[in-house]
């Protein structure tokens, strides 16, 4: 049978089923064809079960040092299926409030795989969705005026260090584990690669990272990679960078054994488990795209800045596309394009104003360029830090290593970019986000005046600091 819409959407994740919520609000009949969960990869295997997970080790190593705090708990231990059911619950709960929200929309959702359709009787241009759906019934077939492609990504794997499941995992296995190993080599050391680091050292995991860059999380301001180097070596972390992994070497025998380059000597590694966290690949094949003009580039679909394809009723937002492969920038590419579908003439994403975050132990959040970037683009740059040793409510938490450190043009004034690590500092950086949407000056920031004690006092304190009149640095 087949169904008429204004809009389908392909995947129902966090970019998907935004884009359809906001369709749905300007009065356009809507659908998605997703083949999982509502809620996507963030919500079953990315960014909250992995946030669940942080926060239990987070709790686990606080725990570790109560007699700092005053409180005596005596021995402790991680009951770690007891951790993972905690995770499961949160994902239940939101996972039925998504089901929720497409049912207060009225938003239909085909559950199966949906594949694009070449011109056909059903419409003379490509477009048309052929849903094979789950429960083996009969295919549906979709005729929408407009085609939103959210199908998003998975972990990115390298060739000899295929994915197991048992001694060789991506993320997605990885959040699935029944228990702890002692050891875990993590081919990797970006965001993810970090926040897995971070995570299993403070549930009490020996943790290697190797890291092919010069430094961990290369696509962060220097100083920042530098703090966070040094915090994760006082927790124990070994990281060996400028290393190239050789796949060829990788022995799986009661763990893994597996050798790199360092720096033009080999160096053997031995661990219970590795991880590969060396990025993530569109999903882009099986969904017919072949039956369309649709230009794909290094994996990802090509689209303009209102997210149109090369075949203009068909739309793609979020990781398939590339670029920040971040939720919060999937949902607002989602509003565009929907937006866009319904003549609202939006604005077209800034990705310079998009607010980066890492939730390892301790977080780091940034907005902006770095102050690298900053000077290759020629601009004579003026810097102020403030560390979080100076701030009352950091050593009330008893979390004071890190900063804020703040970038501005030393011509103009402007902000140029603002970057954190510290305790809660992704909680912090949507100030800093919103004074770059305003095109603000370190000055308006220093003169908003920040509660005490708070720990966004820092953030008005690197401000003031820009300008070398720090009140307490």
């Amino acid at each position: 049978m087949a169904h008429e819409y204004d809009v389908v959407i392909l995947g129902g994740g966090t970019g998907g089923y935004v884009a359809a919520i906001r369709a749905s609000q300007l009065g356009l009949k809507t659908a998605i064809v997703e083949k999982g969960k509502l809620g996507g990869t963030c919500l079953h295997k990315g960014c909250i079960p992995s946030k669940a997970l942080l926060r239990s080790a987070e709790v686990f190593a606080t725990a570790k040092r109560s007699e700092d705090f005053g409180v005596m708990t005596g021995d402790i231990s991680v009951n770690f299926g007891r951790v993972q059911e905690r995770k499961e619950k949160i994902i239940t709960q939101l996972h039925k409030g998504v089901q929720h929200l497409m049912k207060q929309g009225k938003i239909d959702v085909y559950e199966g795989i949906g594949r694009i359709l070449g011109p056909s009787i059903f419409s003379p241009m490509p477009g048309t969705i052929s849903v094979e759906m789950n429960n083996g019934t009969e295919n549906e077939i979709l005729i929408p005026k407009n085609v939103i492609i959210a199908t998003g990504s998975r972990p990115r794997s390298l060739p000899g260090l295929e994915i197991d499941g048992e001694y060789v995992m991506s993320s997605d296995e990885a959040l699935e584990m029944k228990t702890l190993p002692d050891s875990i080599l993590i081919v990797g050391g970006g965001v993810i690669g970090v926040e897995w680091a971070s995570m299993l050292s403070d549930f009490g995991v020996k943790v290697t990272i190797i890291e092919y860059a010069d430094r961990i999380i290369p696509t962060e301001d220097h100083d920042i990679s530098k703090e966070m180097q040094r915090i994760m070596k006082k927790k124990g972390i070994e990281m060996i960078t400028g290393a190239k992994v050789l796949p060829e070497t990788l022995v799986k025998d009661q763990g893994v054994t597996v050798s790199a380059e360092v720096k033009g000597t080999v160096k053997e590694f031995n661990a219970d488990k590795l991880l590969v966290s060396v990025g993530r690949q569109a999903n882009t094949e099986g969904i017919g795209l072949d039956n369309t003009e649709i230009q794909v580039e290094k994996g990802f679909i090509v689209t303009n800045e209102f997210f149109q394809t090369k075949e203009s009723h068909i739309y793609a937002i979020g990781d398939v596309i590339g670029g920040l492969q971040l939720a919060h920038v999937a949902s607002h590419e989602g509003i565009i394009a929907v937006e866009h579908i319904a003549g609202k003439n939006p604005s077209p994403l800034d990705y310079h104003l998009v607010s980066r975050c890492i939730y390892s132990n301790p977080e780091v959040s940034s907005v902006g360029m770095t102050e690298q970037e900053a000077i290759e683009t020629g601009k004579k740059v003026k810097v102020g830090k403030f560390s979080f040793r100076a701030i009352g409510k950091a050593l009330v938490f008893g979390e004071s290593d890190g900063f804020v450190k703040m970038i501005a043009d030393q011509e103009t004034d402007d902000l140029l970019g603002v970057h954190m690590i510290g305790p809660h500092v992704t909680d912090m950086i949507s100030e800093a986000g919103l004074a770059m949407v305003l095109n603000a000056v370190p000055w308006e920031i220093a003169h908003t005046i920040h509660p005490h004690p708070t720990l966004s006092e820092a953030i008005g304190e690197a401000a003031l600091a820009v300008d070398g009149i720090a009140i307490h640095g």
